[in-house]
């Protein structure tokens, strides 16, 4: 929101929208993992919904190691997009990433 409001050039716009990508993935491939390694109650959801629901996730369709390493490889993209924008100021954006893919996994 901060980027829209600030009208940046187009490069900039790019690599906030990239590091948004990889990071918004990214929680879903997190999501994914902590579904099937995680209690109910550390979730605060029923653990195990997507696999009784026979919904395919990172998980189901890559397994539990490499739905791991895809979420660090966003992180990764996230981090690279930030560099690319060239904008002073984007440690906490950094922090954000490296915690939507570190969150109890």
């Amino acid at each position: 929101m901060g980027a829209a409001c600030g009208q940046p050039a187009a490069a900039v716009w790019q690599a906030l929208s990239d590091y948004g990508a990889a990071i918004g993935l990214a929680f879903q491939v997190v999501d994914d993992i902590l579904d099937v390694t995680q209690a109910s109650e550390t979730l605060g959801k029923t653990a195990g919904k997507d696999i009784d629901s026979n919904k395919p996730t990172y998980v189901s369709v890559l397994g539990l190691d490499a739905a791991r390493r895809h979420a660090q490889q966003l992180r990764g993209q996230a981090h690279a997009a930030l560099a690319r924008s060239g904008l002073a100021g984007t440690a906490l954006l950094a922090v954000l990433a490296d915690k939507v893919v570190e969150r109890d996994n």
